[in-house]
This record gives structure tokens, C-alpha cells and sequence, in this order.
């Protein structure tokens, strides 16, 4: 009797190895592909909220001013809310009710507590992207452009303080 002193070293193993299934197959293609939609969606959100945080810090240094493209691409969700913002720096910084937005605005048929919303939504975004700027206030029950908004908007600083000036003396 001869007895085996070497153990066989074949590249074929007495198991075979298995196939594992991918995670396509375990969970399905679709499901698959709405998990990894998620992962890249929240990959996206965790670089823009760096971004934010770098020009937050690039603006307080005063290396960056917002400019009315900025401001535009950040706060504006259509056309009617660039309408809205026209209507407002048109008026100045007297403001206007949302009312008579509504109406100049009447081809669209916004009531007055729309012209509101779409503006308190505009502001929303810009404060979550510049940290805490606003384009427009509330003055009384009009809504008016900010000083940050005619600066951004390039309109000069006279005529900002010739404008508040005037609705001052209105208001005395």
C-alpha cells in the first residue's frame, strides 16, 4: 500500500466556489436602482451644502458679492416669481400689496395669497443659500425689496436712500 505523503495542490479544489448573486439580482433592478439614486442624491446635498458653507465664508471676508444672476438661479422657481421681483423693484422701496401684484400679474390668475407665498418661498431658498440674506420685507402690509436685493441688483446707493426717504415722508 502506498500512503499519500502530498496533499494534491490542483487549482481544482475538492468544493467548487460558489457564485454569489449581486445585489441587482437579490433585490431587483429597480429597487437597485432607486437605492443608488438615493446615495448619489445624497452625495449631491452634502456638496452643495459645502458650497454653501465656503461662499457663506467667501462673502463674510468680502471676497464675493452676490450679483441678480446669482440671486436669480438661487431664489427665482419660474418666470412668474422674476415677474413678481420686476413688479417690486419697479415700485422701489415703497413696496406694494400683493394685491396689485396680483393684478399687474393678472394673464397668470394669481390671488393675493399667491403673489405672498411665491415671495415667503423666494426668500426661503435665497436664505438657505447665502445664509440668512433676504430679497424682500414686509413693510406694513406691502412687501418691498431689501437693500440687499438693490445692491445685488446693481441699483445705486442714492437711489435706495432717495426711496426710503420718500416713503418716510409719506408715511409722516
Amino acid at each position: 500500500m502506498v500512503e499519500q505523503i502530498k496533499q494534491g495542490l490542483d487549482i481544482k479544489g475538492v468544493q467548487k466556489p460558489r457564485k454569489g448573486r449581486s445585489q441587482e439580482e437579490k433585490i431587483g433592478r429597480i429597487k437597485y436602482n432607486q437605492v443608488l439614486l438615493k446615495q448619489v442624491l445624497s452625495e449631491v446635498e452634502e456638496l452643495r451644502s459645502e458650497m454653501r458653507v465656503i461662499r457663506n465664508a467667501l462673502e463674510s471676508a468680502g471676497f464675493l458679492r452676490f450679483a441678480m444672476p446669482m440671486l436669480q438661479k438661487f431664489a427665482f422657481g419660474d418666470q412668474i416669481d422674476e415677474e413678481i421681483f420686476e413688479w417690486l423693484r419697479v415700485v422701489g422701496s415703497n413696496g406694494m400689496f400683493p394685491k396689485d401684484v396680483a393684478a399687474q400679474l393678472s394673464k397668470y390668475g394669481l390671488k393675493y395669497y399667491d403673489v405672498s407665498r411665491r415671495i415667503v418661498r423666494m426668500n426661503k431658498r435665497l436664505m438657505l443659500e447665502t445664509g440668512g440674506k433676504r430679497l424682500f420685507e414686509k413693510r406694513g402690509h406691502k412687501w418691498a425689496l431689501t437693500r440687499f436685493a438693490f445692491d445685488a441688483y446693481g441699483a445705486s446707493e442714492t437711489e435706495v436712500t432717495r426711496s426710503i426717504e420718500e416713503s418716510e415722508e409719506e408715511k409722516a
